[in-house]
């Protein structure tokens, strides 16, 4: 059945349900996201696939697309409430970073902070935090 043409035109997508990366080696990527980075686990599937949970969204370990694609060419941002924690957690684990946490923007009533990675595939992956401003009184 198609929808009304009204319907069509005020259609748009915004939630994510699944994101794709790239991968060489599936053991070790898997290695990477689920005792380096503690993303729950879901499954693996044939032909090189693995599967997390971020938080209702799927993410998607690909050694089929790595074939044909350039590594690095996107960028997962990991949303954390307290950017300082994950970084040091992270970096206990092994982690290596290309910078430490740094304020992106100030927005009026929070601050982003970011501070980004590579995965063992070298994938480009970032820490994300929005820090709430306490209101003055």
């Amino acid at each position: 059945m198609v929808e009304p043409h009204h319907k069509r035109r005020s259609f748009g997508v915004s939630a994510i349900g699944q994101l794709a990366l790239p991968v060489r080696d599936l053991r070790r990527a898997v290695a990477f996201y689920r005792e380096l980075l503690r993303v729950p686990f879901l499954f693996e599937a044939p032909p090189g696939l693995a599967f997390f949970d971020c938080a209702g969204v799927r993410l998607m370990l690909d050694t089929t697309i790595a074939q044909n694609s350039v590594s690095g060419a996107s960028t997962l941002y990991y949303r954390v409430e307290d950017i300082s924690f994950a970084y040091d957690t992270l970096q206990s684990r092994g982690i290596k970073f290309e910078d430490a946490p740094h304020l992106i923007h100030k927005f009026p009533d929070h601050e982003l902070w970011m501070c980004f990675f590579r995965d063992t595939e070298g994938n480009h992956l970032a820490l994300m935090s929005e820090i709430r401003q306490a209101r003055a009184v």
